[in-house]
């Protein structure tokens, strides 16, 4: 069981599945809805404190090489395009929504780049994604608990 706990912090830390792929797999190997839920909430909520270290601190060394360079625009564009929408809208209440609506690439990674990108408050933010992570969990394990399917997160292969 030690695997499939494993496997489920990394499926929420990452910025493909977070917690839109993380506890509908941890349902389905057989970790009680209520626990998969906590347990990947509190990973999926680490994103933001690390996706700020990263940014404020391996940025600019990063940078320098031409793949990271040339992937990080196209991700940086793509963020600024899905969030300013938001922010303009509805301010840090858009960071909120943003995250908290559990469809692909709306998460706390994508939140978190695009406040970043606008220059929003970092204390702000990380409060605004961390909701944000909390009502995504819940929508998503609402979904799982109500018997509505897996399969609307997890393509089957």
């Amino acid at each position: 069981m030690l695997k499939e706990y494993l496997i489920t912090a990394f499926l929420s830390l990452l910025p493909v599945s977070e917690l839109r792929g993380a506890i509908p797999y941890a349902f389905a190997v057989g970790i009680p809805l209520p626990v998969a839920y906590f347990y990947c909430v509190f990973f999926n909520a680490l994103v933001g404190p690390i996706a700020f270290i990263f940014l404020t601190f391996f940025h600019k060394l990063f940078y320098k090489w031409k793949f990271y360079a040339n992937l990080f625009d196209k991700l940086v564009t793509r963020a600024r395009n899905k969030v300013h929408v938001y922010v303009e809208k509805y301010g840090m209440f858009g960071i909120y929504c943003f995250v908290a609506i559990p469809f692909p690439l709306t998460g706390a990674w994508t939140g978190t780049l695009g406040a970043w990108i606008l220059g929003l408050s970092k204390r702000k933010t990380l409060l605004s994604v961390l909701f944000g992570v909390i009502t995504s969990g819940l929508i998503v394990s609402l979904i799982i608990g109500l018997g509505l399917g897996i399969s609307i997160f997890v393509k089957q292969l």
